[in-house]
């Protein structure tokens, strides 16, 4: 009895002593903050929360500080069945292995439900997740897992088809003010007995560089409290300046290895094609800000000057080239300007996708086998003599303008097309050649003539 009253006055203790954001989680669900359209009235989770009817396996996932591990204590709170709590970071195989065999025993004595937590469960490794599957699928254990993952990458897929996931966004500015006002106002988890002032730019600093993670913005109000003397009122006052030095960076949500990396890299290409120079520089400013090497970035740039520009303006390659090259020589942070020239330069040059017709070319190959090179295409270096390889080609360059129309593809693709010249910047003039040419390769080969003009 004395053990059990000792554990009381230090859980007591730790609560009270524990950090402002830990202290101020949630009691309740309609202390809950944001994510309303899972844990709002009548919702589907919400339903099954106060019912406790929470049978089925559960994924929440969602960026640092929305409510993942608060809405997982609150089943704690509401459920009748055993709820079991642990983090991937520091347990193992063995400590599932004692999850799973004390759940078995509550099952067969008491008939009783067990609920596993795991936090950060991306952490698990595929042979870990493993060894938790079985039990799942049986029913032994429901799981609520919490990631800041994309599940459908990091958790095994077996797991992911017995749950039902949800994802958290990240609070607004007016969903942190309402937890912001909470802080100030609880007199028995936050401030509500000192006389805390802040200045509304400090408020609204703090509100708006705590991108959406309500942690955070908890992290910097207690920072400034507890390092911020009373004045000679007994008020303890925060200023802008304070309030800048308690968060100094708005946190961005970006691995390298993550969604945000491919989502925003997809968001600064699709801008780059889509000619949008100013929304291009955005999403390269946000990956710059966030650390992402420049060079995946020059990368990509380079693809996208073959893919998506092409002979619309075939310097667009050229730019980016060179500006690789100059980032290599200068580094950074001067070698952002090269960077933001080819990127303007490509934002804003006339756009051509023809280079694709390379797929069309190698599809035929695939479906259809490579056709035999005709013998006038042929070297005549080895065996023109034995078997009048290249008897027949005729030198270009011996005729007016450079051109002679003669047979280039194999007999089965004679008169086929495999690009197609846009009507783009420097392309445009290319096409109308090309129109000519094949205009005259059809006559010259008794073949249909193709149609005027370009796609």
């Amino acid at each position: 009895m004395s053990m059990d009253l000792f554990d009381h006055a230090l859980n007591e203790n730790l609560q009270h002593e524990a950090p402002l954001a830990a202290r101020l989680r949630p009691r309740t669900l309609d202390e809950f903050v944001g994510q309303e359209h899972i844990i709002g009235e009548g919702k589907l989770l919400r339903r099954a929360i106060i019912a406790d009817r929470l049978f089925s396996s559960i994924l929440f996932t969602g960026p640092p500080g929305t409510g993942k591990t608060t809405l997982a204590r609150l089943i704690a709170q509401h459920t009748q069945a055993h709820f079991e709590n642990i983090s991937a970071v520091l347990a193992g195989v063995a400590d599932l292995r004692r999850v799973i065999t004390e759940a078995t025993d509550r099952r067969r004595l008491y008939h009783r439900r067990t609920i596993l937590f795991v936090d950060e469960v991306h952490r698990w490794n595929k042979a870990q997740q493993d060894a938790l599957l079985p039990h799942v699928e049986n029913g032994m254990v429901t799981l609520i897992g919490a990631t800041t993952e994309n599940p459908y990458f990091d958790v095994i897929p077996a797991l992911v088809s017995r749950s039902r996931i949800f994802q958290l966004e990240p609070l607004t500015e007016e969903q942190l003010a309402v937890i912001f006002k909470r802080a100030l106002a609880d007199e028995e988890f936050g401030y509500g007995k000192r006389q805390v002032l802040f200045d509304e730019k400090a408020r609204e600093h703090l509100l708006h560089q705590a991108g959406g993670d309500a942690r955070n913005l908890l992290n910097a109000i207690e920072l400034a409290v507890e390092t911020t003397p009373a004045g000679d009122d007994g008020a303890i006052h925060i200023t802008l300046d304070v309030a800048q030095e308690s968060i100094q960076k708005r946190t961005l949500l970006y691995d390298r290895m993550g969604d945000e990396h491919y989502d925003t890299i997809s968001a600064f290409i699709k801008s780059v094609r889509g000619s949008d120079p100013d929304a291009a520089l955005y999403w390269l400013a946000k990956m710059i800000f966030a650390g992402e090497d420049p060079r995946f970035i020059l990368r990509r740039l380079i693809v996208l000057s073959g893919e998506d520009i092409g002979l619309a303006d075939p310097q667009a390659l050229q730019v980016v080239a060179a500006a690789a090259y100059a980032y290599e020589y200068i580094g950074m942070p001067e070698g952002i300007y090269p960077i933001v020239e080819a990127t303007l330069y490509l934002a804003t040059a006339p756009k051509s996708n023809s280079t694709g017709a390379y797929f069309a070319a190698r599809a035929e190959i695939e479906q259809n086998g490579a056709g035999p090179v005709p013998v006038h295409l042929m070297d005549s270096n080895r065996d023109a003599k034995g078997f009048g390889h290249g008897k027949g080609y005729q030198y270009p360059h011996l005729f007016p303008g450079h051109f002679i129309p003669q047979q280039y593809l194999p007999d089965n693709l004679l008169g086929k097309h495999f690009y197609e010249p846009t009507d783009q910047g420097y392309e445009q003039q290319a096409g109308e050649r090309v129109v000519r040419w094949r205009k005259a390769q059809a006559q010259a080969l008794g073949l249909e003539a193709p149609p005027d003009g370009t796609k």
